[in-house]
Order: C-alpha cells, then sequence, then structure tokens
C-alpha cells in the first residue's frame, strides 16, 4: 500500500471531453514528491519549445505533495502550474486554505488539464459510495451560465447546482476570462495561487472552475507519529512564532519603513509617512474582524476583514496580506487603509494578482509621473502616486481590459515596451494608441516578466540573487532572506546543512551564494511536499514529517535532492522556451540606492551568477544543466531534450 498519496492522477482533455486516471508507481512518487514538482515533470514532459501559453497545447496542472491533506498544519497547500502567459517560463505557484487537501480527500493527488473546450465548463471531481470505500469519479458540466460572473457569485453557483455546500472550488474570475496576462486562480473566494498568470491559462482553456469533494482520507504509514507531530506544533506554535497567529503576515511593514527599505513609489524611494498604518498592527485595529486557519492548521494567520464605510468590503475574501498591503498601497504612494483593504477585495473577486497588479499600477503612475503617459493616453484619469481612487478605478479598467487598463493587463514590461515604442512583434490585441518616445523600461521593475514581490533585495543581496534565478520570475518563495543568516539564531535553519557561521545582508560573496542556494531548496522542497513556510518546522522535523506520513526511509539528503531535481527541471523547462543566463536579471531600479542599503550594481550578481550556475551542475557560461548532473539526479531522460 501506498501512504501519503492515492497513485491516482486525472486527465481531463477539454478538446474532446476525455476523462481518464493514470496510475504511476511508487518510485514516481518519491522521485519528484509531487506540487512543483509534478508541474515541472509534466511540464517538461508535455509541452514543446514555444508553445503559445494560451493555446491548447499547454497543460494546466493542479497538484498536491505527499503532506497535503495530512491531518498536521501547514498542509492545506497544493501547487498550480502552467507555460506562463506573463513570462513564457515556467508558471507555478502555491495555494493554501483546503481545496487541496479536498483534492487528496476525493482520492486524487494531481489533475493534469489539456485542450481547449469550445463554450464555458467546469470539472466536478468527487467520490462516490461510503468513507471505506470512496470510488473517485469527475465529469464536466456547462459553465456557459457562469461566464462573467465575479469569483463569489459563480462560487454560490456552482454549489447549489451541486447541492453539495461543501464543495471547495478554485476559480477563473473575470480577469482570467479576459486574459489578463497576470489573471490569477482562487480558490474558496480567499486563497490565491496568485502568480504567474494561471488564471488566464484556465480563461483561455474556457475551464470556469474546478470544484472538489472527497470523503476520503490520505493514508498514513505511522499516524501515531503524525498525531504526535501535530500536538507538538499545536502546543509550541505560539512561543515560536510570536505575534504571528494574532496578526498574521505584514510583520515587516513597521520595521522596513522605519529603516528606509519599504517598497514606496515604484521602488523608488524606501520610506512612506503613515504607511505604519497598513501593518498588521494597524489593519487588526481598522479593519480586520477575525484570523482563520487553513485546513488542519492551529496557526490561524489569516486575515478577514470588513466595512460598511467607507467601503463596502465583503469578509467572504478574506484581506490584505503582507504583500497585497504594500502593492496596492505603499508601492502605489497609498496610505489609505481602507482603499487598500478595498483593494485586496476586489483583486480576490476579479481574480488578479495584487503583487503584479499593484507593481503594474505603480510603473504606470512613475511613467505618468515622468511625463510618457499623459491624460490623454488615460482616459483622463489622474495616475499620480496617492491616488487611492484611481487605483481602485484601475483595477476595474485592468480586469475588463478597457481603456489604459487593456495596456496595464499586459503586465510592467510588455507595457514598457508599447510606451516606448520598442516591440512590434507584440501581439495587436493590447493598447496601440500610445505614442511612444522615452525609455520606459528604466521603471519597469520585474525579472522575466514578472513584478517583483515587495521585499527589496537592495537590504539582501542574496534575495536578489534569488530573484535572478527564480524560474518564474522574481518570486520571495523561491529564494532564502539573507536577514535569517545575520545573526547566530537565524542560522538555525542552514547549520545542520553545513552552514555555520553568519555573514551580513549585504554581501554576495561566495559563501553567501551557498547558504542561499542551500537555504532556496528548501523553499523548494516545501513548495514539493506542499508545506507551508510560515510553519516553524526545522529541518530535521521536515525529515521526521515525511518518514511519518509515507513510511519512507527517507533523509534531509534525499529530499534536498528532490528539491534541487525539482529546480532543474524547471530551469531545464526554460532553457527548451528558449531562456538564457541574459533573462537572469534584475531589473535597472535595483542599481539605485536605497536607504541603508547597498545597491546591487549589475556587475555583483553577473560575478554571482557563474558560481551559482556550477554549485547547481549547469554550464557557467550558458546556465544549462550538465549531463553529468542530469544524471546524479537521476533524470537523464531531459540530456535528449537539451542536446
Amino acid at each position: 500500500m501506498s501512504f501519503g498519496y492515492h497513485r491516482r492522477i486525472l486527465r481531463v482533455n477539454l478538446t474532446n471531453g476525455e476523462i481518464t486516471v493514470e496510475t504511476p508507481d511508487d518510485v514516481f512518487y518519491r522521485r519528484y514528491l509531487g506540487g512543483a514538482g509534478f508541474v515541472a515533470y509534466y511540464l517538461l514532459k508535455e509541452v514543446p519549445p514555444h508553445t503559445d501559453p494560451l493555446g491548447p497545447e499547454n497543460r494546466l496542472i493542479f497538484a498536491c505533495g505527499p503532506l497535503t491533506g495530512a491531518p498536521l498544519a501547514g498542509s492545506g497547500r497544493n501547487a498550480i502550474g502552467a507555460r506562463s502567459p506573463l513570462t513564457g517560463a515556467m508558471g507555478e505557484s502555491e495555494v493554501g486554505g483546503f481545496w487541496g487537501a479536498e483534492l487528496k480527500a476525493a482520492g486524487f493527488d494531481a489533475i493534469i488539464i489539456e485542450g481547449q473546450a469550445a463554450s464555458p465548463v467546469y470539472l466536478w471531481v468527487h467520490d462516490e459510495g461510503s468513507v471505506g470505500d470512496p470510488r473517485p469519479t469527475a465529469e464536466l458540466r456547462d459553465a456557459s451560465h457562469l461566464w462573467g460572473l465575479e469569483n463569489k457569485p459563480a462560487h454560490i453557483a456552482i454549489r447549489e447546482e451541486l447541492g453539495e455546500q461543501r464543495a471547495r472550488v478554485a476559480l477563473c474570475g473575470p480577469a482570467g476570462e479576459k486574459l489578463v496576462r497576470y489573471a490569477n486562480i482562487v480558490a474558496d473566494l480567499k486563497h490565491a495561487a496568485g502568480r504567474t498568470g494561471l488564471g488566464a491559462v484556465m480563461g483561455a482553456k474556457k475551464l470556469k472552475a474546478v470544484a472538489v469533494r472527497g470523503s476520503g482520507r490520505v493514508p498514513l504509514a505511522h499516524p501515531a507519529q503524525v498525531g504526535a507531530l501535530a500536538r507538538w506544533m499545536r502546543d509550541n506554535y505560539r512561543d515560536l512564532m510570536g505575534k504571528f497567529p494574532d496578526l498574521g503576515t505584514g510583520v515587516s511593514m513597521i520595521p522596513y519603513n522605519q529603516d528606509g527599505a519599504l517598497p514606496v513609489h515604484n521602488f523608488r524611494d524606501g520610506h512612506l509617512d503613515g504607511a505604519d498604518v497598513l501593518g498588521r498592527e494597524g489593519l487588526a485595529e481598522h479593519v480586520v474582524v477575525r484570523m482563520e486557519s487553513c485546513y488542519a492548521c492551529a496557526v490561524g494567520c489569516k486575515k478577514v476583514a470588513a466595512l460598511d464605510e467607507p467601503y463596502a468590503v465583503d469578509p467572504a475574501y478574506g484581506g490584505p496580506e503582507f504583500e497585497t498591503a504594500v502593492s496596492l498601497g505603499a508601492n502605489c504612494g497609498v496610505i489609505d487603509v481602507y482603499a487598500v483593504t478595498k483593494a485586496s477585495e476586489r483583486c480576490n473577486a476579479l481574480g488578479l494578482d495584487s503583487i503584479s497588479v499593484g507593481g503594474t499600477i505603480a510603473f504606470a503612475m512613475e511613467c505618468f509621473e515622468e511625463g510618457l503617459l499623459t491624460p490623454q493616453d488615460t482616459g483622463g484619469l489622474d495616475l499620480r502616486f496617492g491616488n487611492a481612487e484611481v487605483v481602485l478605478q484601475l483595477l476595474e479598467l485592468i480586469a475588463a481590459r478597457q481603456g489604459i487598463g487593456d495596456l496595464l493587463a499586459e503586465g510592467t514590461k510588455r507595457a514598457a515596451e508599447r510606451i516606448s515604442g520598442g516591440n512590434a512583434k507584440l501581439p495587436p490585441q493590447g493598447w496601440g494608441g500610445l505614442r511612444g518616445g522615452g525609455s520606459a523600461e528604466r521603471f519597469a521593475v520585474h525579472v522575466k516578466g514578472q513584478e517583483m514581490p515587495y521585499h527589496d533585495p537592495r537590504i539582501q543581496h542574496g534575495l536578489g540573487l534569488g530573484y535572478a534565478v527564480s524560474y518564474t520570475g522574481a518570486d520571495h518563495m523561491h529564494s532564502a532572506f539573507d536577514s535569517n543568516y545575520e545573526h547566530e539564531v537565524g542560522m538555525d535553519s542552514v547549520r545542520n546543512l553545513g552552514v555555520l557561521e553568519p555573514m551580513p545582508a549585504t554581501w554576495l560573496g561566495p559563501e553567501k551564494v551557498r547558504a542561499i542556494l542551500y537555504g532556496g531548496l528548501r523553499q523548494h522542497l516545501n513548495n514539493c511536499l506542499c508545506l507551508c513556510s510560515f510553519l516553524p518546522y526545522g529541518n530535521d522535523q521536515v525529515v521526521e514529517v515525511v518518514r511519518a506520513v509515507t513510511g519512507w526511509d527517507t533523509t534531509a539528503w534525499e529530499l534536498w535532492k528532490a528539491a534541487e531535481r525539482q529546480v532543474t527541471l524547471a530551469r531545464a523547462f526554460n532553457v527548451r522556451q528558449g531562456f538564457t543566463p541574459a533573462d537572469d536579471r534584475l531589473p535597472p531600479r535595483m542599481a539605485e540606492p536605497l536607504g541603508p542599503g547597498a545597491p546591487i550594481v549589475p556587475a555583483a550578481v553577473e560575478a554571482a551568477l557563474p558560481l551559482y550556475y556550477e554549485m547547481m551542475g549547469w554550464d557557467p557560461v550558458t546556465g544549462v544543466p550538465r549531463p553529468a548532473k542530469l544524471y546524479e539526479l537521476d533524470i537523464g531522460w531531459v540530456t535528449s531534450l537539451l542536446e
């Protein structure tokens, strides 16, 4: 018997309506783990070079990990992936909540969606029979009447149609239907697979939703050990996590702002008077109603916000987390906590990645202030920093691809190219009314076309390296944070991996490259296991958890190698899609001074990249994984794809 998995992967062809079930062997599961590992494997295997991200050949993959649905804290996550319409690289994002655990309860470990429906549909995945004898099944249903609905009415309608109020629903919102390149997928209205534009892939496939309901359980190898680990977290998380369980994310807002390191005005500045109100304490005081948990988690770190005035905010859509509060707040020069909370709600209702949409709006605001966009271009909108009302207006225009929103729906990179008039090859569906002139690219804060998260790498240079090499484009969930390695107490996360001495955050020498590589692999391991990165599990405990759930005689060595395997598969995918070391670069803004942090000059990153490549077993000049590394990672089959 397999543990941690059901050995069932659902495959759905939307073009012909065929639904099949595949049953990989146990070796497959142990080699690729799940989550991001499954995404990387299937995309590399099945998506040819230069596949249109919005075409039928792209795959959309929902993947659980071995820990998804296990009865312990941090196990409510799953990964979603496809070739990204925002970057053209591997697109992949993780999401918490309950959806992944429900898919496991329905008897499936992953769903692979291919093809393109002729008209809107949704997928209904469930099991029949009893708890002791579940029979997993799936069917496609018409969704024409749901197309165009915002997420809450669509969510309610699907549950009512199914007669199942406990169904978990992952939705493509109106932004995904309109193919906004950074549209996201929202599960149960408040949990977002936010990055890389996966909602647009869902919209292009005419797939409105995936609803799941199950009655089964994840088979556990050692239930008593799993229970002991769950109780340990329940009894100790408050001592280990401080105020985080009561106030959630946003812990960095006030310190960043005080230190002059908060992304403000499109990363141009590092401090904004009044921005402290957007931190976790300010949100808790003004708008947060309660805190909620994900599946089986004792730590209730998810905000639920509600307002009657000055804006009506529906608590069904959760509340603003740190990235959202900075993205649609400080980075746009906005300190109105109520407007930022409303903007968060609208992102979840419309299906917009709050990180990318806020970054794109901030970019447009700087272009407006610099004269590269005029009121004639914006339809009369005043795009100056600090205009909270225009932020809310732009969210609606972007999701509908109307007016200036059609340009901004393309993302920062494409918008900058169009404003500058420098790329005639872009598809004609976007904005065509700009006169060009001037270089907007210098204001475009992105990596590989994906807008940067709101932890500024100018104060953490290893984080900057992590952003540069991330296979999705800049992603704070793909890298370690240098601040953890400045002092002895923070070294606990890498000391038993052999990184023994603290080092400055604003330094990028060889020892730091090694530390970022090892710490980054822990992040990728979490994304394969589908384990929440906020939970204070030590490295040894992660090994214990995997052993208890799966029964494998695994070690830290094997698990870190599995994470390295996933990253290398993703690198191979990007190589086949035409990406080179020239794409592993930070934006020009990161060479500008910011507060106490030394700027990341291009030479520093360029010096570190070949060393990082060699440590990963990639060619130091081309960045292509070497055959010896592929064989060492037990994925020699990739060599023929890279020849």
